[in-house]
């Protein structure tokens, strides 16, 4: 029995010996190899490599080659594969297997077959097999001093056009404001102290670019480049010796600042940017929407550059590897009419406001103002820290996009009132209040909160009066007659609280309606409530649609006469509330009587809303006016101007409204 023992340990210990001294497989070798590289572990990979392999190139510039390689071509989803043999190699000193590889690049898919060749080598006393790498591995086409090329072909940013096709932003060209340093010598630190004035930088940084190795005498040096319809700043500039231009490409804004915060800018890509939107195909070279639609159609206007991979023999030939051709980014067409734009912010110079153009039977929206504006080309083009910093400073705030957001909306909700009301039941054409006094409360439990007017109507009030006098009492009351639920439903239906439009606006709001105060308040356009300025225009299209509201579109591809809300009001009551908007106007003692035109007939609604912490104090005031034509609606244009002066109420407003249907006729 112990014989049998000692006999059984024996051969245990020889199978021991036997298993730690079998040789290494080369195929599991390099399947080890093959894990490293797909988990692109370059350092590791490095001592897989042959003795020879090692010799012809270093494990820095190994792991920096492939490294700059695989980041510069964006290389993903990489994935080597090698089926190991069923049957292990029987090679004494080399062996060799085939093997493919597949991986996304920035230029599409790289697929390649090759073979790896390993050999035998003895290192620290053992034998191991180690591969025979060369720059093949690579690429199988990359040879010892080949190089890899990545060329370029820029997407054409797509334009963006009005309904007439006229281009809003555009691909055109800018001026490279240069001189030629020996026709400025004479003269050359005067030239530079006013050109540094003018082009907004040091001198510094003027002679940093006269200095510059490649610079020759009768050689154009490019400074800056600003926009060329800046005929002051050009007039100055080229009244110095030496100072000249030339054309280059640049995303161009023919409207300016009356279009600046719809159309917006784009701007050079940033770091921030970069790692953003990695994988979406930008490079640090590109440009990319900052501001209004360039930055919303980003994604549609930008396109995808064209990428070519190859490889560059030594003789100068070219190998490519892959390709993607460049597809230009799409143009966008939209409803707006430019010169309808023009004409309302020409209106609205001088003052801080909003307004918004649409036809309210298409939905076609045909202008959106926020004035003031700012100057995109300059933008683009790239502005100074003092200029950023006098438009940020600027009290009318040409930086805040004022279409975009809601305002309390004053008077000018007081047809929606009065809908809402007629719709349910709840109030009709004949109700009256009798009212003489200024301020107004139901009873004590309001405490000193009184709902003011600001009419001297006194006596049996009926909606008309109501309406063509802007009465705040009357809608107050009418309010509270229509109920806190059955006003929110109303206002859900005609929009509010939620907002489909190509351009992301605030969406209108409801606000709270926990308490009678607020409910009154709400009734003429007070309270919580706010509205954006294409939304407060929308809900006027029921006025001239037989009560159905429709969609505001912005797209010249979207469908036409979206009915976004069936049968607000009944065509009857649709007559008797446009018959009150157009006394608005036609009445000597309505509100918009200073809108009226003998050759236009002009239907609307005044509003001045209030800005204040509390009642009896000192705040701002924002003049409002809707207006479109009952008998002939093709437009309809809403306006807000800011801080009117006190007791002006919504004339600022009206007179502008008036003016831009005066212009869009003439």
């Amino acid at each position: 029995m112990k014989k049998a023992i000692i006999i059984l340990m024996s051969l245990i210990g020889i199978l021991i010996i036997a298993g730690c001294s079998k040789e290494p497989a080369p195929e599991e070798r390099f399947s080890q190899y093959v894990k490293l590289w797909n988990g692109q572990k370059f350092e590791e990979m490095y001592g897989y490599l042959s003795a020879t392999a090692q010799k012809t190139v270093t494990k820095e510039e190994f792991v920096d080659r492939y490294n700059k390689i695989y980041q510069d071509l964006e290389i993903d989803k990489l994935d080597v594969q090698f089926n190991q043999p069923e049957e292990k190699e029987k090679a004494k000193d080399q062996a060799s297997f085939p093997f493919s590889a597949s991986m996304e690049s920035i230029a599409g898919p790289i697929v390649f077959d090759h073979t790896a060749k390993l050999v035998k080598e003895e290192r620290n006393d053992s034998e191991n097999w180690y591969i025979d790498w060369d720059s093949t591995y690579i690429f199988p086409e990359l040879e010892s001093g080949d190089k890899i090329s990545f060329k370029t072909t820029p997407a054409a940013r797509g334009d963006i056009l009005d309904r007439r096709g006229n281009g809003l932003a555009i691909n055109g060209t800018a001026l490279q404001i240069g001189v030629v340093p020996s026709q400025i010598e004479a003269k050359k630190s005067q030239t530079i102290k006013e050109l540094s004035g003018l082009l907004e930088m040091t001198e510094d940084q003027i002679n940093n670019k006269l200095n510059a190795s490649w610079v020759k005498p009768d050689l154009f040096v490019p400074l800056k480049t600003i926009s060329k319809t800046d005929e002051d700043l050009k007039a100055k500039l080229f009244a110095l010796d030496g100072v000249t231009s030339q054309s280059v490409g640049a995303r161009e804004y023919p409207y300016g600042e009356d279009l600046s915060h719809l159309i917006g800018f784009v701007g050079p890509v940033t770091a921030d940017d970069l790692e953003k939107l990695e994988g979406k195909g930008y490079t640090a070279n590109d440009w990319i929407g900052k501001r209004g639609l360039e930055q919303v159609l980003e994604e549609k206007l930008k396109g995808n550059n064209g990428v070519k991979v190859s490889i560059v023999k030594e003789d100068g030939s070219e190998k490519v590897l892959t390709e993607k051709p460049v597809k230009d980014g799409e143009n966008v067409q939209l409803t707006i009419d430019v010169v309808l734009q023009q004409q309302i912010y020409d209106q609205m110079k001088g003052v801080a406001g909003t307004s918004a153009a649409m036809n309210p039977v298409t939905g076609e929206t045909l202008a959106l103002v926020s004035a003031p504006g700012f100057d995109p080309n300059a933008e683009t083009l790239g502005i100074s820290s003092k200029q950023r910093q006098e438009l940020e400073e600027d009290p009318l705030k040409p930086y805040l996009n004022r279409f975009k957001v809601t305002y309390v909306p004053g008077s000018v909700i007081k047809p929606i009132t009065a809908a809402i009301g007629l719709n349910s039941g709840k109030i009709n054409q004949d109700t009256t209040y009798e009212i003489n006094e200024k301020q107004w409360q139901p009873d004590k439990s309001w405490g000193n909160y009184k709902v003011t007017r600001y009419t001297d109507l006194k006596g049996t009030i009926d909606l008309e009066k109501a309406m063509i006098y802007s009465d705040n009492i009357y809608f107050a009351r009418a309010a509270l007659e229509i109920g806190k639920d059955t006003f929110a439903e109303g206002l859900k239906k005609f929009g509010f609280e939620e907002m489909d439009f190509s351009y992301p606006l605030e969406a209108s709001q409801i606000g709270k309606l926990e308490s009678d105060v607020l409910l009154a308040d709400s009734g003429y356009g007070q309270g919580h409530v706010e509205m954006n300025i294409l939304h407060l225009a929308a809900t006027y299209t029921p006025f001239v649609n037989k009560g159905n509201m429709i969609k505001p579109i912005l797209m010249a591809t979207e469908e036409k006469s979206q009915v976004q809300a069936e049968g607000l009001i009944s065509e009857e009551h649709v007559s008797t509330i446009n018959s009150m908007m157009r006394k608005v106007v036609t009445d000597p003692n309505g509100t918009g009587h200073s809108a009226v035109m003998s050759n236009y007939h002009l239907a609307g609604k005044t509003g001045t809303a209030e800005l204040k912490e509390t009642q009896g104090s000192k705040g701002r005031e924002l003049g409002w006016f809707v207006a479109y034509n009952p008998e002939s609606p093709d437009l309809l244009i809403s306006m807000m101007v800011e801080d009117v002066q006190k007791g002006e109420g919504s004339k600022e407003a009206v007179s502008r409204v008036k003016g831009s249907f005066q212009a869009h006729i003439e």
